[in-house]
């Protein structure tokens, strides 16, 4: 027998599931159409060369790739066999889509997209091969008003939704930079540095030690030491300050300071905090980091960063990009878990019977049309067994069911 359920880390969607999806997305899509975001589609399938761009990070190791066609296959060695890739997030395809229609786009342009993506990953409690997000980026603008502008819109996406315990915590790559360089990090041992750092609440402090040992022998306790200092204090972010002294740039400082007290100030259904800790995966992030957290849920469920150099290597010429990722299947558990329904459009139902004649079929359809106005409506055929079809369809959410009979329509209470 052919398989019958899905390929492993894909999903099929019952009504239920499917309409609280819907109702999901549309509630993000209509809270970013608020903020001036406007939608964009890019293709499922991309060259190889653009997902292989050293651009994303360790996702690069998970794309889903397209062998070539036909005498092209046949024609090709084995490290040459795939020309295609399916895409593994919606950054990398925008930055394309921007380099390619820069020119129909306005100076600075507020791009939104709901689109599936998928990665070969091992399938677990909220994450799947294949799997929605919801990106909204800012591209053209240098200053820290991109930032604060995703935080906002995403906080209050995630509010509509009724979250209402939002933390949003922030850094700078060019701040873990600084770090690195006052704790006498090569420039080539940073990136492991970072890595070791990124899994502070997965291995906890000494498994970082260790991890950071291995990469700088002897560098370690200061490090871990400093990092403590910093976590541990009132205030995190002027004692990072403090400690990294003249090693971080004015303007890093001035930035962190300002989207902190702006956001703080206008986020209601949460809190803006540095942190750090957080570094964020993708190796495309150039300055400002972020995730969201919320209460009762383990990891994150919004993301995103600045990456002011990823356009320049499409086009020759950097251009200022920042973005904001909603984790679209965490939040749609989340919501599942607290019981969310969605609110059905109020449904009739007509039963004819089987043997119903055509004259008499134009009356019912005509008969519907004007039922439409106000009801979602369907026409079935009667069952024998009466009693379960009227179950069913009140179990369906049809508030109101009529059977055609002489001509007319009869409600069935």
């Amino acid at each position: 027998m052919l398989p019958k359920t899905p390929a492993k880390g894909m999903r099929d969607f019952l009504p239920k599931e499917f309409a609280l999806r819907q109702h999901i997305l549309s509630v993000i899509q209509q809270t970013y159409e608020s903020y001036g975001f406007s939608r964009i589609e890019t293709p499922a399938v991309e060259n190889i060369e653009l997902l292989t761009s050293k651009q994303g990070g360790d996702n690069e190791k998970l794309i889903f790739k397209i062998l070539k066609r036909g005498e092209k296959l046949q024609a090709s060695d084995e490290s040459n066999m795939c020309d295609l890739g399916l895409r593994y997030d919606l950054t990398v395809p925008l930055s394309r889509f921007y380099a390619n229609n820069v020119g129909q786009l306005p100076s600075v342009f507020k791009a939104m997209q709901i689109d599936s993506v998928w990665r070969a990953d091992r399938p677990q409690r909220g994450r799947f091969r294949q799997f929605v997000q919801c990106d909204i980026d800012v591209i053209g603008e240098e200053s820290n008003l991109a930032e604060t502008e995703l935080i906002s819109a995403t906080c209050k996406a995630l509010g509509n939704l009724g979250f209402s315990d939002v933390t949003v915590r922030l850094s700078d790559r060019r701040l873990l930079n600084a770090l690195a360089e006052k704790c006498g990090f090569a420039e080539e041992q940073k990136s492991a540095v970072f890595i070791a750092l990124d899994k502070l609440d997965k291995i906890g402090v000494n498994g970082v030690m260790q991890e950071v040992e291995e990469i700088a022998s002897g560098k370690s306790v200061d490090f871990i030491n400093m990092i403590n200092r910093i976590t541990s204090s009132s205030n995190p972010f002027e004692s990072c300050v403090k400690e990294l002294g003249g090693c971080l740039p004015d303007e890093v400082k001035q930035n962190i300071e300002e989207i902190l007290y702006v956001a703080n100030k206008t986020v209601a259904n949460g809190r803006v905090v540095f942190d750090v800790t957080l570094v964020r995966g993708m190796g495309y992030y150039t300055g400002t980091i972020y995730e969201v957290s919320l209460d009762g849920f383990a990891g994150s469920v919004a993301g995103g960063g600045r990456y002011d150099k990823m356009i320049g290597r499409l086009t020759g010429q950097d251009v200022p990009a920042c973005g904001f990722s909603i984790g679209f299947e965490r939040i749609t558990l989340l919501l599942q878990e607290k019981g969310a329904r969605v609110a059905k459009n109020r449904g009739a139902a007509v039963l004819v019977d089987k043997k119903l004649d055509k004259l008499s079929r134009v009356n019912v359809m005509k008969n519907c049309a004007e039922l439409r106005r106000d009801y979602n409506v369907t026409v079935l055929n009667k069952i024998k067994n009466f009693g379960y079809q009227l179950k069913q369809l009140k179990e369906q959410g049809y508030e109101v069911i009529y059977e055609y009979k002489n001509g007319a329509f009869n409600k069935i209470d």
